[in-house]
């Protein structure tokens, strides 16, 4: 697998000059979108830009810096990377769902308050955009969450096992959609392996989620509320087959 650190000279051009600073900056990156979104940055004061290291085949490789102070109970942005590829697939129709994803803090505050997380977004129609009027469930999966934040909605299950895992379901509504948050009940998971799948047939199992619905968009990145952090993104995959 593609890590960041190696051949890092073949991206040095790539680096200087795919830095983004604007609010809503995206930048391709083989396979996936990376974008700044900082959708919430008027909740507080602070910064973040975001890098592209790389990118191999169905691999990315990429980094964000920000600081954010004030509004310690609200969503500053949510830097991340989306697959181009991996998506437009009703459940019913997945086989398999392989993701991979190794990341790190090269630094970070005292007291951060920021989640690092999948979000991926079903809806009735093959496709449609994040967030939107398509939108049927926002599924997200933490694989980090530090200081005391907490999902949208209340938790409804304690250390329920999935994909070599255990997790802490959260649910509640946002807009037009229902958001399920799956939120590690072990602390850090900083290299993650799994297939998506097992999430997917959980929730059409367990949570009422229609095997009709389609997997709309995957997107990986993170949240961040207050503090500063360096979040490198060492690589990360993913990739549906039906």
């Amino acid at each position: 697998m593609f890590i960041a650190g190696l051949a890092l000279g073949a991206f040095v051009a790539a680096v200087s000059a795919q830095t983004m600073t604007g609010q809503f900056d995206c930048e391709p990156a083989g396979g996936f979108t990376l974008c700044q979104n900082l959708w919430g940055k008027a909740a507080g004061v602070g910064s973040q830009s975001s890098t592209l290291v790389g990118f191999e085949g169905n691999t990315v490789s990429w980094f964000t810096n920000w600081t954010w102070a004030n509004g310690p109970n609200n969503v500053k942005s949510y830097a991340n990377v989306l697959s181009t590829a991996a998506q437009g697939v009703q459940l019913s129709a997945i086989k398999s769902a392989p993701t991979a994803w190794s990341w790190q803090y090269d630094a970070k505050s005292q007291g951060i308050r920021a989640d690092v997380s999948y979000d991926i977004w079903f809806g009735k129609a093959a496709s449609g955009q994040p967030a939107s009027s398509a939108s049927s469930y926002e599924i997200m999966i933490w694989l980090s969450g530090l200081g005391g934040i907490q999902p949208v909605g209340s938790q409804i299950t304690t250390a329920t096992p999935i994909a070599g895992h255990t997790w802490n379901l959260w649910k509640g509504p946002n807009a037009n959609w229902q958001v399920l948050s799956f939120v590690s009940s072990t602390g850090d998971i900083t290299d993650f392996n799994v297939d998506l799948k097992a999430f997917f047939d959980y929730l059409v199992s367990s949570q009422g989620v229609a095997s009709t619905q389609f997997v709309q968009a995957i997107q990986t990145g993170t949240e961040a509320f207050t503090g500063s952090a360096n979040l490198f993104i060492k690589n990360f995959t993913v990739s549906i087959n039906q």
